[in-house]
């Protein structure tokens, strides 16, 4: 059993005003026994469209080695929800999630594989694609807490990339998410905790919350939340603001409800 704790930021185009935001609360969770703990999407910088490419950072950035240190120092699991990764092209970057062990190293790297691309007249427009390159191969990460499934934001309303993970041994799911406000309201909570049933994991959702500094000054939703494998919501923050909220994680719970409940030996599929 260890504590776990979903980080909620409000990013804007403010990198050091962001890493400040974050590692405050990545301190306050740690002081309160967390001994995993993640930050959402966008953590470092959520500003126009435009700007993603031309701020990205490679792996050995200043991001990545910030919170590299912190985990070295709070001797904690860190996964930093997502930053703009550099790659080859000067016009598109990675959104890259990246988890850090207590040693401070880089565990695993995954990149958003499901691009949002919406149109929802009168509601949000977004199209990632125009900036964002996808990643091509879903990720476990084998760590002393627990075999992690890796993931970000709209990969959620993919039930067959979580099935794959689990299938592929993750006891625990990661969704560090951006979620807008009139997505977030009607699907946010509903499909974390769907896809905390079906795949009897832990789901450990950190999100962003309030009104960046992107194009049409969009909101996230916030409500960063822990699912038990039961579909329970077992921590939440809200979205009243920035914040954390902490679970006990007990992988012995999963076991259990596998045990009691084995989906994986009737799919069919």
């Amino acid at each position: 059993m260890f504590k776990a704790a979903v980080i909620q930021l409000n990013s804007r185009r403010d990198i050091g005003r962001n890493m400040a935001q974050a590692e405050e609360l990545v301190r306050a969770a740690a002081n309160d026994g967390a001994k995993f703990i993640a930050t959402p999407e966008n953590t470092n910088f959520l500003g126009p469209q435009e700007d993603k490419a031309r701020l990205a950072e490679k792996l050995d950035g200043p991001t990545c080695s910030h919170f590299a240190g912190l985990a070295k120092e709070l001797e904690a699991t860190i996964l930093l929800g997502s930053f703009n990764e550099r790659g080859e092209s000067v016009v598109k970057c990675r959104n890259c999630s990246v988890l850090f062990s207590p040693a401070g190293e880089i565990i695993a790297t995954y990149r958003k594989i499901h691009l949002f691309d919406i149109d929802l007249a009168g509601k949000v427009r977004t199209m990632e694609s125009d900036t964002i390159v996808p990643g091509s191969a879903p990720v476990i990460a084998d760590t002393p807490l627990g075999k992690f499934g890796l993931s970000i934001c709209y990969d959620l309303r993919f039930p067959e990339l979580y099935l794959k993970l689990v299938n592929d041994g993750a006891t625990l799911l990661t969704i560090p998410s951006a979620f807008t406000e009139p997505t977030g309201r009607d699907h946010w909570e509903v499909l974390l905790r769907a896809r905390a049933i079906e795949t009897q994991c832990y789901v450990i959702a950190p999100a962003q919350v309030g009104e960046h500094e992107d194009e049409g000054l969009r909101r996230s939703w916030g409500h960063s939340m822990i699912v038990s494998p039961w579909g329970e919501v077992v921590a939440e923050v809200g979205n009243d603001g920035p914040g954390y909220a902490l679970a006990d994680i007990d992988l012995k719970e999963v076991a259990r409800i596998r045990e009691a409940m084995p989906l994986a030996n009737h799919r069919s599929l």
